[in-house]
């Protein structure tokens, strides 16, 4: 992989993070069109890295007002909805480790697709989530480990079908994707220590990490801009063609 390469695919990654079309599903496509010999879920990890960059800057009051408050609702929340993706990831890990490799890339768009069909359409009416939403949504996300199903089209969908507003269900999962990201990168400690990631070549991936950065700060404000304003459905046109 050069450094060409590397950059695609952290604009891929940055860009389809927030959109509903699946930046881990995009990542495995263009890998595969590339013919990019792809070192597994440690690669993905680290371009998230790039997403979890642009979070922090542009969610940064949300995020300081949790720190300053660690026992407060939204905390609570955010744990509730990571836990169903810690127990699938401990129980099925072998299973993703395969997914990875683009065994089920099409099925995952499809799932997408009928996600988005089903969900996508709803307004919501609720400003204040409660766990009940957080547990559904983080459901969501456990199932989105899959690549071609979308992260935030899956929870935002979620959040929907519960009835929470369309911006606060976004919202809301932007920041589930902090835990998520986090946990991938300390799970993944084990590799970088039994020289796993070797063959990682260390400055493209940082170049992609770096322009994952920069397109996330774009696709966070783009993706909290349309989905006050279009329906979602026609994202799922979209993944069942890629499907």
């Amino acid at each position: 992989m050069n450094a060409w390469q590397a950059m695609l695919l952290g604009l891929v990654q940055g860009l389809c993070e927030f959109l509903p079309v699946s930046s881990s599903g995009h990542l495995v496509l263009f890998q595969t069109i590339l013919g990019i010999d792809d070192p597994g879920i440690l690669l993905d990890t680290l371009l998230h890295v790039g997403t979890l960059i642009a979070i922090f800057v542009v969610f940064w009051r949300d995020i300081w007002g949790m720190i300053r408050r660690p026992l407060s609702k939204p905390v609570y929340m955010l744990v509730i909805a990571t836990i169903p993706a810690v127990v699938a990831t401990l129980l099925l890990g072998d299973f993703f480790e395969i997914a990875f490799t683009g065994k089920f890339l099409g099925l995952g768009f499809l799932a997408t697709s009928v996600i988005l069909m089903l969900t996508g359409h709803k307004q919501g009416h609720r400003r204040e989530m409660n766990y009940m939403d957080a547990l559904v949504m983080g459901l969501f996300q456990a199932f989105a480990i899959l690549p071609g199903v979308s992260r935030s089209g899956s929870t935002i969908s979620g959040g929907l079908a519960r009835g929470v507003d369309r911006e606060e269900a976004a919202k809301f999962s932007f920041l589930m994707s902090i835990p998520a990201i986090l946990g991938s990168v300390v799970l993944q400690v084990k590799d970088l220590a039994t020289g796993q990631a070797a063959a990682l070549p260390v400055v493209p991936v940082i170049l992609g990490t770096v322009v994952a950065a920069l397109s996330s700060l774009f696709a966070i404000k783009f993706m909290l801009y349309i989905v006050k304003r279009t329906n979602l459905r026609w994202f799922a046109l979209y993944t069942a063609i890629l499907g």
